[in-house]
């Protein structure tokens, strides 16, 4: 494996396993017994990861594929 290729696959698999993580921390913000928010703010914190998913499926060009665990 080259070096590049092997940098890329520690980085990815870093980055991607923290964003997940905050995902399911975002998650845990749904809990009504500790927090109040109204449809509007779930809405805008929806659009803001689905443009920047886009964005991010746009440099790539590839189909994006859920997983619990991020693993190359």
């Amino acid at each position: 494996m080259r070096d590049r290729e092997k940098k890329f696959l520690e980085l990815a698999e870093t980055r991607v396993n923290k964003v997940l993580e905050a995902m399911r921390l975002i998650g845990n913000l749904s809990n009504k017994r500790n927090y109040d928010y109204t449809d509007d703010q779930i809405k805008k914190i929806f659009l803001a990861l689905e443009d920047q998913l886009k964005d991010l499926k746009n440099k790539f060009k590839t189909e994006n594929k859920s997983s619990t665990k991020f693993k190359l």
